[in-house]
């Protein structure tokens, strides 16, 4: 039966700003892929979002009012056995684990329907609740991802001037250039995407994914499991990052146990904690709960999309950066900086909204890109919402 399969973003979304203010949670990527790209792959149909009214235009919503309309949470990660539940299900039925709502299907021009019978989902499952989950889950995320792109497929060659470990588990698409590197996949599988590269001299412990056109600077040293989003660049000493795409962090210093947005950039030398000196908890502040939370013991930077700091910024363990600010100056920042901040540790001032989407622009046309009008209506009304809150 053909259906018309929806990702859903419920009130938990909030829980995982900065990232959400920008996007559905299923626009997010882990692993190698978008939580949506991963669900489409699974289920091999288009999928869209279903998502608040401010992201709607950007993420339009395709209802079919002649078929039922299959929404999932969209931050669950797909597995064969959730598929092969979800697939399953009947018109009225919803899936649950525990009180928590896995899945639904409702007549199609009724997407908030409620479903009328309950099925339990017995099964484990991968969801990402709060931000820190995008790279403690992403080594999972990253080895389904890589069977689920390389299956049945070769691998572009790997050049002789590299020196490699674990070769059946490195994936080179076309047009990916790596030269006098060191790849050891035996700890996890390193995805080179299409026109991607690896400059020379890097030394790569996967897990590893780069998405088209990301790069690896000169010398840099990466620690799995990361991800390198399209078109990011990634310099200095990584490990276990995660940026979106379109991000920079192209020069010495360290980022650990990170989350990175789209468009952002981090100027030379900045260098960002992920464990604290005693060994203790890291808390985090999660906006939309207005406290701290537990993240672990190593929980490094978590960045917002469009936001910026300048050489030689040092962050602290477990510091949040909202979308669009711009961070520069001595010392160290607060470890929360809202969304539309400019400054630094001695004085922090609301970032014009003006100001920042022409700062922004600039710094798409340095990759190619247009910044849309739908892109601007996306911050100019999360700004003004975020200014009357």
């Amino acid at each position: 039966m053909k259906r018309n399969y929806i990702l859903l973003d419920t009130p938990a979304r909030e829980l995982l700003y900065p990232f959400t203010h920008t996007r559905p949670v299923a626009a997010c990527r882990i692993g190698i892929l978008t939580i949506r790209e991963k669900w489409e792959h699974w289920l091999n149909t288009a999928i869209s979002h279903y998502t608040v009214p401010y992201l709607q235009q950007k993420y339009p919503l395709k209802k079919d009012e002649t078929v039922p309309a299959v929404l999932i949470a969209g931050n669950v990660l797909p597995d064969k056995a959730l598929v092969q539940a979800i697939t399953a299900l009947e018109p009225g039925q919803g899936l649950f684990r525990s009180h928590e709502l896995i899945a639904k299907v409702t007549p199609g021009d009724q997407p908030d329907a409620a479903p009328i019978e309950r099925k339990e989902y017995l099964g484990e499952i991968s969801v990402v609740r709060k931000p820190w989950d995008f790279f403690l889950l992403n080594d999972r995320a990253l080895r389904s991802d890589f069977s689920l792109l390389t299956a049945g497929r070769v691998s572009a060659p790997i050049s002789d001037t590299n020196k490699v470990s674990g070769e059946e588990q490195i994936f080179l698409e076309e047009g990916a250039v790596v030269e006098h590197s060191i790849l050891n996949a035996l700890t996890g599988p390193i995805y080179i995407g299409r026109n991607a590269e690896i400059m020379e001299g890097c030394l790569v412990r996967g897990p590893l994914a780069m998405g088209e056109k990301a790069v690896l600077k000169m010398g840099t040293k990466v620690y799995g499991a990361t991800t390198l989003g399209p078109g990011s660049v990634g310099g200095g000493e990584i490990k276990n990052v995660v940026m979106f795409g379109y991000s920079n962090k192209g020069h010495d210093g360290y980022l650990g146990d990170a989350v990175i947005g789209e468009w952002c950039n981090l100027g030379a030398n900045a260098t960002c904690s992920n464990l604290k000196n005693n060994g203790s908890v890291v808390r985090v502040w999660v906006e939309a709960l207005q406290r701290a939370e537990p993240a672990g013991t190593k929980c490094g930077l978590l960045m917002g999309d469009y936001s910026r700091c300048g050489i030689g910024t040092m962050l602290n363990t477990g510091t949040v950066i909202g979308a669009s600010c711009n961070i520069f100056g001595a010392d160290f920042p607060p470890k929360f900086v809202p969304s539309f901040s400019w400054g630094g540790a001695g004085k922090m001032e609301r970032y014009r909204i003006e100001q920042a989407l022409r700062d922004i622009e600039t710094w798409m046309r340095f990759k190619g890109q247009e910044m849309t009008e739908t892109d601007k209506q996306v911050l100019e009304v999360l700004f003004t919402k975020l200014s009357d809150d």
